[in-house]
């Protein structure tokens, strides 16, 4: 059975594959998976029919069958479990493929969302113009952990794994802070998996729908 994910129907990222249903279609073509997506508006999320898959009104989520998940890290890695190329087949490295899954969400993305928080929802309160550098001290420390973590290898643990995808996903945001160009060994992994086949055809997925959003009707 074909899964359906859903995704806005005009993404506040204009189309540059940060929202998060990249993370899943991303996941679907590593794995050679067809799948179907069902847009949906900023309102139409907050209706009980879609609360009834993702209880905070967000997206992505995802339904195959008689199962339905939200959460992009709990949908990739459902789909990670069941279709090769995601997960190493030895048992170690698997678990650690997830850990990097859960270090990306856990640990890293938080700072940077806090900075998102503060530059767009924030910018205008008082406190900004404090809590501004606090939040940059907090991203660099992690970024320059990673950093080390990750030295001259082209992934975080041998071969690439769910652990990259998600990584690479969340550290996308940071493009447009600069903030990457101070790590040159994190911004060439974040290249390597945007040069990744499966990538370039998601992302051009994702720019299909803010593309035609832009169409006149």
């Amino acid at each position: 059975m074909i899964p359906t994910i859903t995704a806005f129907e005009r993404s506040p990222d204009r189309g540059k594959g940060l929202a998060r249903d990249m993370r899943v279609r991303w996941a679907l073509e590593e794995a050679g998976q067809p799948y179907e997506v069902r847009l949906v508006s900023f309102s139409a999320m907050k209706e009980p029919a879609h609360r009834a898959l993702h209880p905070f009104g967000q997206i992505p989520t995802y339904e195959e069958g008689n199962l339905a998940l939200f959460e992009s890290g709990a949908i990739v890695l459902h789909i990670a479990e069941h279709h090769a190329g995601l997960l190493p087949d030895e048992a170690n490295a698997r678990a650690r493929a997830i850990a990097w899954m859960f270090a990306a969400v856990n640990t890293v993305e938080p700072p940077i969302l806090e900075l998102q928080t503060a530059k767009l929802l924030e910018g205008d309160k008082p406190w900004t113009e404090q809590r501004l550098p606090l939040v940059l001290d907090r991203i660099r420390h992690r970024l320059g952990e990673l950093s080390v973590r990750l030295g001259d290898a082209d992934w975080l643990d041998g071969a690439f794994s769910v652990g990259d995808l998600m990584m690479i996903g969340v550290l996308l945001r940071l493009r447009a802070s600069g903030l990457l160009d101070e790590y040159p060994n994190l911004a060439a992994y974040v290249a390597r998996g945007e040069a990744r086949p499966a990538y370039k055809r998601a992302f051009a997925s994702q720019w299909a729908v803010f593309a035609g959003s832009r169409l006149p009707t």
